[in-house]
């Protein structure tokens, strides 16, 4: 593997009445970002179909089989640079379940396949949530930690990802946008989840709007230190950012010269690990 990798997130406007043209939007923008020497790429959160569904029918209408052409073609795609790619997509079961899932897909086809495990608001309407835990994947360009939009607001899966040994966090989103935050939501948590874990974060979300639903379009690769390394224009709706990131960096984990973000931790004091979180202060005084 080589010492830096380009990792690049394609930020693009997945339309949910036209799928076609959101799964050749996605294709030509995967296949620009491997000839540009991606060897890492992101796409947006269900990319090929949208997200704004009317109903849990029309959901199942775009549903596509892991095993299907959709990553068959980005595999193809892939295959042009020896790229990875993730991205996210409607999944429909074996038992014919629908799924908020994410891919993992080198030139050889499909790694690993996540089931969103948080779904927000109208999603609960439209899928079903996962059942296994966010995974670690290995990948021929480093150690890949997976999970998909609101699954980022859980501080439990993505440190996980970190400790179980993620170098790159990658998360497809289509992120609402919001009024009042100081900057766009997806900069904001992957800095911070950068930071604390050392890991790199790549957030790479969808642009444009959708049935009067107006998306941040704020993709953002940021570095283990919490820099933000790439960020899409404000105001883009299409546009793919590219950093270059050494995989290597994210093995240490040193704050300071006597300080670690992973030897120092005490998990064994942590209420979520008490085995009587009862017995801790109370607002009414000690117990």
């Amino acid at each position: 593997m080589p010492e830096t990798l380009t990792v690049a997130c394609c930020q693009t406007v997945p339309d949910v009445e036209h799928p076609a043209t959101s799964i050749a939007q996605t294709r030509a923008a995967l296949r620009a970002a491997v000839e540009l020497g991606a060897e890492i790429v992101v796409l947006p959160e269900l990319c090929h179909s949208g997200y704004v569904f009317a109903s849990a029918e029309e959901a199942r209408a775009a549903a596509v089989p892991a095993d299907g052409e959709l990553l068959a073609g980005w595999a193809a795609e892939a295959a042009r640079g020896d790229a990875v790619v993730i991205g996210g997509f409607c999944e429909l079961g074996d038992d014919g379940r629908v799924f908020n899932s994410a891919a993992v897909v080198d030139r050889d086809g499909v790694i690993a396949v996540y089931r969103k495990l948080h779904l927000w608001n109208d999603e609960a309407s439209w899928f079903v949530p996962g059942e296994a835990p966010a995974p670690v994947v290995d990948t021929r360009h480093g150690r890949i930690g997976i999970g998909v939009c609101y699954d980022i607001e859980f501080p439990e899966l993505t440190r996980g990802l970190a400790l179980a040994g993620a170098e790159l966090i990658a998360l497809p989103t289509n992120w609402p946008r919001e009024a009042g935050t100081p900057e766009p939501t997806p900069h904001l948590l992957a800095r911070a989840i950068a930071f604390f874990s050392h890991v790199y974060v790549a957030v790479c979300d969808r642009g444009g709007s959708e049935r009067g639903v107006g998306f941040q379009g704020a993709s953002v690769i940021a570095g283990p230190r919490g820099t933000a390394l790439a960020v899409a224009a404000p105001g883009a709706a299409v546009e793919t950012v590219f950093a270059a990131c050494d995989l290597d960096a994210t093995r240490d984990k040193r704050t300071g010269p006597r300080n670690d973000a992973v030897a120092d931790r005490r998990p064994e004091h942590y209420l979520s690990n008490l085995s009587n979180p009862e017995s801790v202060i109370g607002t009414d005084g000690l117990n």
